[in-house]
């Protein structure tokens, strides 16, 4: 079978072809380099050392509020997956450790729940993670495939969420063989929905980057907050090379996969477009470290995608969860660490300092 027949009797049963499509991306982010060509950017940047920091550490806080709730971390789990068994599995796992850290968590694309309820299961990390922000997923695209409030209502709903994330993706689904890639007409619909569904909508690339102008677009048709979710790291055009069959996508995928907007770019673009806008940094952040310079360039959270997959999917239930308690933790102190080594003893204070220079 072609490419282009396999993409056609795969949307001839559109939940069965999500549920597949989740586990090939599960197992090929695990198993394959699927980094992308470019760097983040954030190796440009350096804190100067403030060798008198006049900070006690033990009172140093890294708390903050996102969507109207408490968080004690800057920090988000990046949407990742769902909608299959392993999948839920790694959720409430990724989930039940936001929880215990205080790190608010988006959820995977919830497209196959919607079109298949009995998928739902996969995504119901609430009794898990009761205090936390959890943001629902769809692909923005969907809202010309015949998606609109109702259905984005139906994916908040059953995530028990505080917000919506619409995400663009449009080179990943150009290099899927099922891929949906009428970008029309898209900007009035995430207007409607935001206008209409009554909790906060945000919007995230997945890894090739919101520039100024874009993010302006958006945050003038309601986007409540924007992640930038820039390149750097996972490389979706890379993931779909290693699930297609087709030698032009294969090796179009090669020629692009330097493409992107790096993610320190984005965020000091967007930040300088919107000085009131809420963004998220995310693209290729491994550390603490990562963290911080992202604050320091603007951004008011920060999103770790591909890097917690690995704790959250190798051992044992038990195995896993302290595998990405210590990753967490680690992060936390990281960051806590570049705070307190330029004298920074909170989050906007960090956000403000001017002791990160460009190299």
């Amino acid at each position: 079978m072609t490419a282009d027949n396999h993409g056609n009797a795969e949307k001839s049963d559109p939940a069965r072809s999500t549920v597949r499509r989740k586990g090939e991306h599960i197992r090929i982010c695990l198993e394959e380099n699927v980094e992308s060509g470019v760097s983040t950017g954030l190796e440009r940047f350096r804190f100067r050392h403030n060798a008198l920091p006049e900070l006690d550490f033990r009172t140093l806080s890294i708390g903050g509020a996102f969507l109207g709730r408490v968080l004690r971390t800057p920090f988000l789990i990046s949407s990742m997956t769902g909608g299959t068994d392993e999948s839920g599995e790694i959720n409430r796992l990724l989930a039940e450790a936001a929880e215990a850290r205080g790190w608010a968590i988006g959820l995977g694309s919830m497209r196959a729940a919607v079109e298949d309820g009995s998928l739902a299961a996969t995504f119901h990390v609430r009794q898990v993670a009761p205090t936390i922000p959890i943001l629902a997923n769809i692909g923005a695209v969907q809202l010309n495939y015949g998606y609109g409030a109702e259905q984005c209502r139906r994916a908040v709903d059953m995530a028990e969420a505080h917000g919506l994330v619409l995400h663009l993706n449009g080179l990943q689904e150009l290099f899927q063989p099922e891929g949906d890639t009428d970008f029309s007409g898209l900007l009035r619909r995430i207007e409607s929905v935001c206008r209409s569904i009554g909790v906060p909508v945000g919007v995230k690339e997945v890894g090739w980057g919101i520039d100024g102008d874009t993010a302006a677009r958006l945050y003038d048709a309601g986007v409540a907050f924007i992640d930038v979710a820039g390149a750097g790291g996972t490389s979706w055009s890379q993931v779909e090379k290693h699930r297609s069959t087709d030698p032009v996508r294969r090796g179009a995928a090669g020629t692009l996969a330097a493409w992107g907007t790096p993610t320190a770019q984005c965020i000091r673009d967007v930040r300088a477009r919107l000085p009131q806008a809420t963004i998220i940094a995310s693209g290729g952040l491994r550390t603490g470290l990562d963290a911080a310079k992202s604050i320091a360039l603007g951004a008011n959270l920060a999103g770790f995608g591909r890097s917690l997959l690995p704790g959250a999917a190798a051992g044992s239930a038990v195995q896993r969860f302290e595998s990405l308690l210590r990753q967490c933790e680690q992060i936390e102190f990281e960051l806590k660490a570049a705070m307190f080594g330029i004298g920074a003893g909170t989050v906007e204070a960090l956000r403000a300092t001017d002791r990160l220079v460009e190299l």
